[in-house]
């Protein structure tokens, strides 16, 4: 018996990283998952994102569980399409239970008018609106929905400090995100829907591993590599590591969603391995 037995997930972002991650998570519970991804490249992202031979193993994986999935290519900023793969999920597994908004980019460095900030802002807080919004008509007393911010989105001065237009638009769109969840969890409570946000430091995912933030961690070294900027990475944290795991957001997003959480909504959780405590908050 798994604490998921006969839920449905929804699950933006998932062809890998941790997306991939909290699928193969909840289905180890025993839920079944419709997966979506963009499967394509954003230009103004500066490491690679999920390709269709991502998503197909996020399938293998979960099926691998015994438990059922729909994945398909999507595009959050673009409810329709979004709409349209719910509706695919649906018509398979006639539920939806659990609504995970996932999906994000961090275009750090883009600062053409149409680049950086709108794809981040679009990405990060209008997919989770986009995805909360297509999800809302089919969830019923008990159903859960979590979103992922970020501590960026937390920290006070982050969109200073983040650089390019890119890189201020993800923190501005994860500032969003946490008061977005406070403000409609409170319309979903007289629903018995519940609705919390969870806030990670750095992860062990590509939007972390990649030149571009290596350089930043190391910007005394002309081309670091990973070993250097591991060695700057637990700057962020009080906890003496680089970053934490997909698997541990996972384990969170496992207890919020599950009746283990049932009477927390409308919570803003970081998962920072202390990192938060440096510094002043900005909520």
């Amino acid at each position: 018996m798994g604490k998921l037995d006969g839920r449905v997930a929804f699950i933006t972002g998932a062809a890998r990283g941790q997306g991939r991650s909290h699928a193969l998570r909840l289905a180890g519970e025993g839920a079944d998952i419709i997966a979506v991804d963009l499967c394509e490249q954003i230009a103004s992202v500066p490491y690679p994102l999920g390709t269709p031979e991502d998503l197909a193993q996020t399938v293998k994986e979960v099926e691998a569980l015994g438990r059922g999935i729909v994945a398909v290519k999507a595009d959050v900023r673009e409810r329709s399409q979004l709409r349209a793969a719910l509706d695919e999920g649906l018509a398979r597994f006639g539920r939806l239970d659990i609504v995970l908004g996932n999906a994000g980019i961090c275009p750090w460095d883009d600062l053409s008018l149409a680049g950086g900030f709108v794809d981040g802002t679009d990405v990060d807080l209008i997919g989770v609106m986009n995805t909360v919004a297509v999800s809302l008509p089919h969830l019923k007393a008990g159903a859960s929905i979590v979103l992922t911010g970020s501590t960026a989105g937390m920290m006070k001065g982050t969109t200073e400090v983040m650089g390019n237009t890119g890189g201020v638009g993800y923190s501005w769109a994860k500032q969003t995100v946490a008061k977005y969840t406070e403000v409609l969890a409170l319309q979903l409570a007289p629903h018995n829907v519940r609705l919390n946000a969870i806030h990670p430091t750095n992860v062990n995912t590509n939007l972390l591993q990649n030149d571009r933030i290596y350089k930043t961690f190391r910007p005394d070294l002309e081309n670091p590599t990973r070993e250097d900027a591991e060695l700057a990475f637990p700057v962020l944290q009080s906890m003496p590591i680089p970053y934490i795991e997909p698997n541990d957001v996972s384990s969170l997003v496992l207890f919020l969603v599950s009746d283990d959480a049932r009477y927390i909504t409308g919570l803003n959780l970081r998962i920072d391995a202390g990192g938060m405590l440096k510094g002043e908050p900005a909520l």
